[in-house]
């Protein structure tokens, strides 16, 4: 490759990187491992002939799609031993972005559990159709299937997602109140804040990294909450996209 098309394809993946970290953190729910995934696209889409290529935005998330699908084995093989009950990892992005194609395109932390129930087919699908609004022969070239599998890997993936969805709808606001003080109450150690947000059969359910000791999920849910989990910071805490990992997290 010349010094004139690498430096294209370099300013081109810069343009699009960050349609790519979403559509990879969102088939993985892991910040990490879409990280790795990015890497191993940005190698192969370097190996490209970039003036080849008609559609560079199409075939860059056809790469991403791809290494992200291949990853998930191992990703899969790697949470089955997991220490304790794993979380989608929280990805949030600075409130004064100008960018919000993250924000924009990304699902929510409840709908990521339950994109784990489906398989990488299903939810590389799900999330190209349902989220980023690729029609089915466009999705079918990237995964290398026929327009009709597609349609019905959809259609197989959606019945799954609706079968778990809330049982009724929250106001925003209401919604945002009460995650407002339900965060006070939990940084600021106020057990009797907190216990009076609770509802009388809440379960608590917590992530460790698979580096420090979870609370499993209790039993008797408020006394055993009755004091918020801050000697474990890490599994509250929440940090933005391309922040640097902290020794003993990773």
């Amino acid at each position: 490759m010349s010094d004139i098309s690498a430096e294209i394809a370099t300013q081109l993946f810069a343009d699009h990187r960050e349609l790519l970290f979403s559509v990879a953190y969102n088939m993985l729910g892991s910040v990490t491992d879409t990280e790795d995934v990015l890497q191993d696209a940005w190698l192969a889409w370097a190996s490209t002939k970039v003036e080849q290529v008609k559609n560079h935005r199409a075939y860059l998330v056809r790469i991403v799609v791809n290494k992200t699908l291949a990853r998930q084995g191992a990703v899969r093989r790697r949470r089955e031993a997991y220490v304790g009950q794993w979380l989608p990892e929280p990805l949030v992005t600075a409130a004064d972005s100008t960018d919000d194609t993250l924000q924009a395109e990304s699902v929510s932390l409840a709908l990521l559990v339950v994109l784990e129930t489906l398989t990488p087919l299903e939810r590389a699908v799900f999330i190209l159709y349902e989220v980023f609004g690729y029609p089915h022969a466009e999705i079918a070239t990237m995964i290398d299937r026929t327009p009709a599998a597609v349609r019905q890997i959809s259609h197989r993936a959606r019945e799954h997602v609706q079968a778990r969805r809330p049982r009724y709808r929250v106001d925003s606001r209401m919604q945002q109140l009460v995650t407002e003080r339900f965060v006070a109450a939990t940084f600021g150690g106020d057990s009797n804040a907190l216990m009076n947000l609770l509802a009388l059969e809440v379960t608590l359910w917590t992530d460790g990294g698979g580096k420090a000791k979870a609370v499993g999920p209790a039993a008797d849910p408020r006394p055993r909450q009755r004091r918020p989990p801050s000697r474990h910071p890490r599994r509250w805490s929440v940090r933005r996209a391309g922040d640097p990992v902290p020794a003993g997290q990773r």
